[in-house]
């Protein structure tokens, strides 16, 4: 069997040896004559299977003693409301930093629960640098400060963790997350569906500060109030079990690299041949600003656009997929996530040698 370079965005590229695991394990887990998609949820396998799940990701993260882990379901999509209704806490303004197709999501989405203060925003260059701090125009009694810290399809990551002084700090972490060391404690939330760098789509993943929860808007549903959650330890109501399994697998194989640390140093090698390439290209050229290059994400274009049909096709003949660029941006896409080999980056940087020296 020949495995594709996938370069996909999301769902993503996952460990080899996680997907071989789950699979030797789909019949039966660990000798309970079931597998893991067949398990009560309160059984004392698949809770075995949760709580190492939550352990270990604790500790790859260094998640401090005072946050909640929440294992729950509807993507960051939900998040965009569910958030709101958790944090406004009796404030009736929010202020969010507009980078991005996602940003404008989550922007939209909180509108329905609060008055959005647009604090900052990069749309008047298309959305290819993160607005410097200095710039914002915080409100002075927001609930929240919210950020979209790596936007998936603009190719932009904050490098830096904002001060908004004593306003939560909330970010959507989506496509970053576990791709390099994070301090918490600087945040009062972050959230992130679990599809790009952590497991299959379905899971999403919440952490969230103590002293945060319990304040939820009233008309907020059961299955989305935080403290509800946390009291029944993510299991209010069924959660997506097997996706939490993957997450697991894919945690243990994290530490087996060496922590986020090194898989941090594994990712900016990757990021660093890529975009290298990008810079002494005259044929191919990246769009987002230097200092605010996603690791994670990485958008070019073809100076010829009309070449695009043709690269696209020639990758996918090496065995190099899902290379599009999203509609709202157009151009490529490579999404280079934890899992993705250097050897796959090594592969796409050659190819696009190659098509250059035909092409120019």
């Amino acid at each position: 069997m020949t495995r594709a370079i996938n370069f996909s965005a999301g769902p993503a590229l996952l460990p080899e040896e996680v997907l071989r695991q789950a699979a030797d394990e789909m019949l039966d887990w660990h000798g309970s004559g079931m597998g893991v998609m067949e398990m009560s949820h309160r059984g004392k396998e698949f809770i075995k299977i949760h709580a190492e799940a939550e352990a270990d990701l604790k500790e790859l993260m260094a998640i401090p003693a005072n946050y909640k882990v929440l294992f729950l379901q509807g993507g960051a999509i939900a998040e965009n409301a569910i958030v709101p209704m958790n944090m406004l806490r009796g404030h009736g303004v929010a202020d969010y930093i507009n980078t991005g197709e996602w940003s404008k999501k989550s922007i939209k989405e909180a509108g329905k629960y609060c008055k959005v203060n647009v604090a900052a925003s990069s749309e008047d260059r298309a959305f290819t640098y993160i607005p410097p701090r200095d710039s914002w125009k915080l409100s002075a009694d927001a609930a929240y400060v919210h950020i979209c810290s790596n936007e998936t399809i603009g190719g932009l990551e904050y490098h830096w963790v904002p001060d908004t002084g004593s306003v939560p700090l909330v970010a959507d972490m989506s496509s970053h997350i576990m791709s390099r060391p994070v301090d918490v404690a600087k945040y009062g939330l972050i959230y992130a569906g679990a599809q790009k760098n952590i497991g299959p789509a379905g899971l999403t993943l919440v952490i969230v500060r103590d002293d945060l929860i319990g304040k939820a808007l009233p008309i907020t549903p059961s299955a989305f109030d935080y403290k509800q959650q946390a009291e029944s330890d993510s299991m209010l109501n069924t959660p997506p079990t097997y996706a939490i399994y993957i997450a697991g697998l894919v945690f243990k194989w994290l530490k087996k690299q060496g922590g986020l640390a090194q898989i941090e140093r594994h990712n900016i090698a990757k990021a660093a041949l890529l975009y290298d390439y990008l810079d002494q290209s005259a044929f191919f050229g990246s769009p987002v600003a230097k200092a605010d290059r996603s690791r994670m994400n990485v958008p070019f274009k073809l100076k010829d656009e009309s070449l695009d049909g043709a690269f696209l096709k020639g990758a996918e003949e090496r065995g190099m997929v899902q290379l599009k660029g999203h509609r709202a941006v157009g151009g490529m896409r490579a999404s280079i996530y934890n899992a993705m080999p250097l050897e796959g980056v090594r592969q796409l940087v050659q190819y696009m040698k190659e098509f250059e020296a035909r092409h120019a």
